[in-house]
């Protein structure tokens, strides 16, 4: 599964076990799986089999200029009920909410660890790329029938121009812990961090290049502007700027977003939000890793370059190493505080079913300034 310099950099917590299937029924989750040779083998064929035939270059061009279009009918259809809430986002980053007792509610550091086991991340009802609204995740946040409040992009172009002109106040400015999530969807990160950060100096922003998905965060009962601002943004469009200035964020979060970009823009990207943090600040991430189930279930005929894929619902998904995004952080100038791989073993007791998930989670610091 991983290059034998990722080897070392396995998740440090939990219960490990090499697979075996003899044995899968009798619990519903490992995590920290240790993977066969032949398990390896096995889904490094699949992927070369659902690989060996691309989408001609017509229809990749199509996907990308669609892309916007794409995750706006996914929101339209599954609005909050695709993800639960990640609670588990405090185990994992404990930086979203520095002085939270872990203990908190009464759950323990064990169990929010592995929350997500229970969610599928990512990937939800969905059966070789295809999603149904089969099943509703457990709960939803709720949706009121105000107004739209959204913040579109040419609006906050004009405004953000405005304030650096006269030098006046942005969102957030008084704050002095400013956290800013990427991909936000429907709030399922950004109101788990407003319930459990009750610093008084948090600011939290959010952007989706989805305006139905920011017409969700931003109509629901839990938004709150005096601690939240949620607006439209299009990453790959470097001349759309953001609402704050550069260096003003203690915490960048990409969870399940950097994959769902075109691969040429990852490094830009990643180089414009650096930008943001201040020194000593950090870029939390979680993603997917390469041979995680979603992968190996694609068909041929749904690959658009390696490790890069179109779901059937049009949006698309690309599965990571843990080399590949060091390169990306360690470009953009960032050191490493965290990189390690997440193999996970899954199993529907129902359907007799395994599921072998694997995900990568980083955390990488912008350095400071020599001193002189």
């Amino acid at each position: 599964m991983a290059a034998p310099s990722e080897a070392a950099e396995r998740r440090p917590f939990g219960r490990r076990f090499l697979a075996d299937p003899s044995r899968l029924f009798q619990h519903n989750a490992w995590d920290n799986v240790e993977w066969s040779e032949e398990q390896e083998a096995s889904a490094k064929s699949k992927v070369e089999e659902n690989s060996s035939q691309l989408l001609p270059q017509d229809k990749q061009e199509e996907y990308e200029v669609n892309a916007k279009r794409y995750w706006d009918d996914f929101y339209k259809i599954h609005e909050n009920g695709f993800f639960k809430d990640r609670h588990w986002l405090f185990t994992e980053f404990p930086e979203l909410a520095p002085n939270r007792n872990l203990s908190q509610n009464g759950v323990s550091v064990d169990r929010l660890s592995n929350k997500e086991e229970s969610n599928n991340e990512g990937l939800g009802s969905c059966e070789n790329g295809r999603c149904s609204l089969g099943t509703r995740a457990e709960n939803q946040l709720n949706v009121g029938k105000s107004t739209p409040k959204i913040c579109r992009e040419d609006l906050a172009a004009e405004k953000y121009s405005e304030l650096n002109q006269t030098g006046g106040d942005y969102p957030g400015s008084s704050a002095s812990y400013r956290i800013l999530e990427v991909g936000c969807g429907a709030g399922n990160t950004v109101f788990p961090i407003l319930q459990t950060n009750n610093d008084p100096g948090l600011f939290v922003y959010c952007c989706d290049f989805s305006t139905t998905a920011v017409d969700l965060v931003q109509n629901n009962v839990e938004y709150n502007p005096s601690r939240c601002f949620a607006f439209v943004h299009d990453l790959c469009k470097d001349q759309s700027p953001f609402p704050m200035p550069d260096e003003s964020l203690d915490v960048v979060i990409l969870i399940f977003v950097l994959s769902a970009i075109l691969p040429e823009k990852m490094q830009c990207i990643i180089n414009r939000l650096s930008r943001l943090l201040k020194p000593g600040g950090m870029i939390l991430l979680r993603d997917y890793g390469r041979y995680d189930l979603a992968q190996l279930r694609f068909k041929k005929g749904q690959c658009l370059s390696d490790n890069f894929y179109v779901r059937g619902d049009g949006t698309r998904v690309y599965f990571f190493t843990q080399d590949e995004l060091n390169h990306l952080f360690t470009t953009a100038g960032l050191e490493k505080i965290q990189n390690l791989v997440d193999r996970r073993l899954q199993v529907n007791r129902g359907k007799q079913v395994t599921m072998y998930r694997v995900w990568i989670q980083c955390k990488y610091r912008k350095p400071h300034a020599p001193q002189l």
